[in-house]
């Protein structure tokens, strides 16, 4: 079946259509499949819409560690607390990150009590704010995929060429591909293959998804945000499984290209470098992080402001690592929607606006 344009996007005789022809495929594959989303905004828009229930019983779709807020873990919230309670030091943060809490404390919690720690949405405006009061330290709290991490060193670029002194930001910017590695290698899950994020790939582009098909054998598709996308990627995951092809297929093309944005890739990598990096629920990845080459070290908070961090901890009881892994349904957890919930969030995972429990407690309690 082809969509004409965006006027088929809502149409609900091409989301039939494509249910039926998901249906189809799986029929000639002939036993359950398990696919996996990697993409905040694809888990919401799949519950928001009811979309599983447009699919067999023998295809289901995971969410796994799409959310970046979820994955940041609480080693690094406890350091932008710390950071938060130093005299002359502002923190510079995206909203739902103030609200995740760390071992001990949280931004939201610290602000209360006198902290300067300020919401934006955009590390432009972190930049805007120190060239604007260069009488205190401002730290922006560089947390993303590669999605946002361009933006953050076009602003690292920005202040070296403007000499604004008083920025700096503490880095947890990560790579999705590695991630995506350590998911089907890792044992816990028997993956068909990935939807793969939209955002991220019209940065990286399809290429970076590459491996997966050509080494695991992994199929793959990048998919837009409307229902229909994501049905249609679905569709050419199923069907790849059914004739036994693993490619990587892009429904995206209107926005994502093979080899991704140039422009912002070269951005990027002339201010950050590949690194290890420490992933919640998925422990330490090589070569995961986006780290500040040594020519901008100077404008790391880790490297430059010395404080004292707590130990991280986190409370037992919480299984948002696991819901991160795929390996755990939010429901399964003892505490959601009890003493979880997103008024008062234990894990990330409820309380980001792209976290796969939040979205659960959102939509998926309805019935």
């Amino acid at each position: 079946m082809k969509l004409k344009y965006i006027d088929d996007f809502r149409s609900p005789d091409a989301a039939a259509a494509l249910a039926a022809r998901i249906r189809a495929a799986a029929e000639k594959v002939g036993r359950p499949l398990t696919f996996m989303e990697i993409c905040g905004t694809h888990t919401m828009a799949v519950f928001r819409h009811g979309l599983n229930s447009m699919l067999p019983d023998s295809v289901r779709l995971l969410s796994g560690p799409g959310c970046p807020v979820c994955v940041t873990p609480v080693s690094y919230i406890d350091h932008a607390v710390a950071l938060s309670r130093l005299p002359g030091t502002t923190i510079v943060s995206f909203g739902d990150l103030v609200r995740v809490p760390g071992s001990s404390s949280s931004l939201e919690r610290e602000r209360s009590r006198g902290g300067d720690v300020r919401v934006v949405y955009s590390p432009l405006d972190a930049l805007e704010a120190a060239a604007d009061d260069d009488s205190r330290t401002f730290v922006f709290l560089a947390v993303g995929f590669e999605t946002t991490a361009p933006l953050t060193a076009a602003c690292i670029l920005d202040c070296e060429r403007r000499g604004i002194e008083n920025f700096k930001v503490l880095t947890a910017h990560k790579r999705v591909p590695p991630a995506m590695r350590v998911l089907v290698t890792g044992g816990e899950l028997s993956l068909d293959g990935f939807l793969c994020p939209a955002h991220v790939s019209a940065i990286i582009g399809t290429e970076a998804y590459e491996f997966l098909a050509a080494e695991l054998r992994k199929p793959c598709a990048v998919a837009g945000f409307e229902p229909i996308d994501i049905l249609m990627g679905l569709s050419l995951l199923v069907e790849q499984r059914a004739s036994g092809r693993t490619e990587v297929e892009n429904q995206y093309a209107r926005v994502v290209r093979t080899g991704g944005n140039p422009v912002a890739k070269r951005v990027l990598y002339s201010v950050f470098e590949e690194e290890d990096s420490d992933w919640r629920g998925l422990g330490s990845i090589p070569r995961s992080g986006l780290g500040l080459k040594e020519e901008f070290r100077h404008r790391d908070a880790a490297r430059t402001i010395a404080v004292e961090v707590e130990e991280p901890v986190e409370d037992e009881e919480c299984r948002c690592g696991d819901v991160l892994r795929g390996t755990t349904a939010p429901e399964e957890c003892a505490l959601f929607a009890k003493r979880c919930t997103p008024k008062t969030p234990v894990g990330a995972c409820m309380v980001s606006g792209e976290g796969t429990c939040a979205a659960h407690f959102k939509y998926g309690r309805r019935a």
